[in-house]
């Protein structure tokens, strides 16, 4: 069995953090492919070396002395390796790299921050240390070249047999650094994985897991111990997301599972994503409830719409022209609402309603603010007939009057909107009635 192994930044903080990896890691023999970030925060107001050296970046281009800026990121590492007894001569390392500082591109700046984690976690785990720049190849425009990239790393795995890489970064064939987005640790490892028929790609972070519901708004809410990659896109969507969703895409394509797991609690379950269940076993009946405030919908109007084609084009054609993303549209006979991020809309909304008007010329434009979204996720909803009613039954019950609602195509979640002020009490009567309560057997195939 091939596992690859990414730690995030909060995982290889210090040395203490350090030292939980290589447990892990020695732990189980099919971890032999380990990628990481570059060092996160050691406590509650430190600094990310990814953020001091994104600010030294932008000291060089002000012209701004950043010496002091540099000394301080060289003293994490060394400090590290002092502690660890290492012998890579981190010093000097660091203090060639900032002699020419001034010369090097800001990638390339921003990149040494996996580069020389990688390098001491690859000392420290006894490991050959695989420089992503020569592996992870960059098409020009951006996207990663994924033929090049997979004959390299397997090029690697043959000549090498296990290594240590670092995340966030890759180049084009001509050698230039490129980098992926924030949180592009985890979609390095998953290019790894899928590029190296991995049969698990591990994530290890600072939680064990996604949880069923905030535990801002709910009270110790419980690990969801299996979520579908949808299921997961549904709740990420939301806001409830440990993973950088790009991360999901190389993986999921070639059916490799994503193990979420937390580097503080190795013994912990953790949360896998992945699509088939496990027959004859029990789960429950909702898998997660999330939401987020403050969206605003604009409800148009207009008698024997549905006769007349091209009026909900026409209406999203105006939110287009001020770059305005549309979250919903639900529909009615002769009415229709366009649900958007308050937010995005605050400066033009009036300019928008007139724009609406003419355009479509409605009996009717309204606009509803302060309207909070809901969306309770479920693979099993489909399992259990009347879920949904029952579920707009308990927050009638509680005199929670609902605003609109709106279904997936797949049937695996249900999205409601409620004022703003019924938002927490909301999330808690939906979880206390279905999510940590209802189960659904799993019948065997026949």
């Amino acid at each position: 069995m091939i596992k690859v192994a990414k730690f995030g930044g909060s995982s290889v903080a210090d040395a203490e953090q350090f030292k939980k990896v290589k447990g892990i890691v020695e732990s189980d023999p099919d971890r032999r492919f380990v990628v990481v970030s570059a060092s996160g925060k050691r406590f509650s107001g430190d600094n990310k070396i990814t953020d001091l050296l994104l600010l030294v970046n932008a000291h060089i281009q002000y012209h701004v002395d950043c010496s002091t800026l540099l000394k301080e990121i060289e003293q994490r590492y060394v400090d590290i390796a002092d502690e660890l007894g290492l012998k890579y001569p981190i010093a000097q390392k660091f203090e060639e790299f900032s002699s020419m500082i001034q010369s090097l591109s800001p990638k390339y700046v921003v990149s040494r921050g996996e580069w020389f984690t990688g390098q001491l976690m690859a000392e420290y785990l006894g490991m050959p240390f695989l420089d992503a720049q020569d592996v992870i190849i960059f098409h020009h425009d951006g996207k990663v070249d994924m033929q090049r990239t997979q004959m390299r790393l397997r090029d690697a795995v043959q000549r090498l047999g296990h290594f240590v890489m670092p995340g966030f970064y890759g180049a084009t064939v001509d050698g230039v650094v490129k980098l992926f987005d924030r949180g592009g640790g985890d979609i390095s490892g998953a290019i790894l994985a899928r590029c190296i028929d991995a049969n698990l790609y591990e994530n290890w972070t600072d939680v064990s897991g996604f949880l069923s519901a905030d535990p801002r708004v709910v009270d110790n809410p419980r690990t969801i111990h299996r979520i579908t990659f949808d299921e997961m896109r549904e709740l990420s969507y939301m806001g409830a997301s440990v993973l950088q969703e790009d991360s999901i895409f190389p993986v999921r394509e070639v059916g490799i599972p994503i193990q979420i797991k937390n580097t503080n609690r190795p013994q912990d379950e953790g949360t896998i994503i992945r699509e088939t269940a496990e027959e004859g076993r029990r789960e429950h009946l909702l898998t997660g409830i999330a939401g987020k405030k403050d969206f605003m919908s604009v409800h148009i109007q207009k008698a024997h719409m549905s006769n007349k084609v091209g009026i909900i084009r026409k209406a999203l054609s105006v939110f287009e022209n001020y770059g305005i993303s549309v979250e919903h549209v639900p529909t009615g006979v002769d009415s229709f609402g366009v649900v958007v991020n308050g937010s995005d809309v605050k400066d033009n909304i009036y300019s928008i309603v007139n724009d609406l008007q003419k355009e479509l010329k409605p009996d009717s434009v309204n606009v509803v603010d302060q309207l909070a979204l809901i969306s309770v996720v479920g693979r099993n909803m489909s399992r259990r007939a009347g879920t949904s009613g029952r579920v707009f039954g308990v927050l009638g019950n509680a005199g929670i009057n609902i605003r609109m609602i709106t279904q997936s195509s797949q049937e695996i979640s249900i999205i409601m909107g409620v004022n703003n002020s019924d938002f927490e009490r909301a999330i808690k009567c939906i979880y206390d009635n279905f999510v940590d309560t209802e189960m659904v057997d799993i019948p065997h195939q026949q």
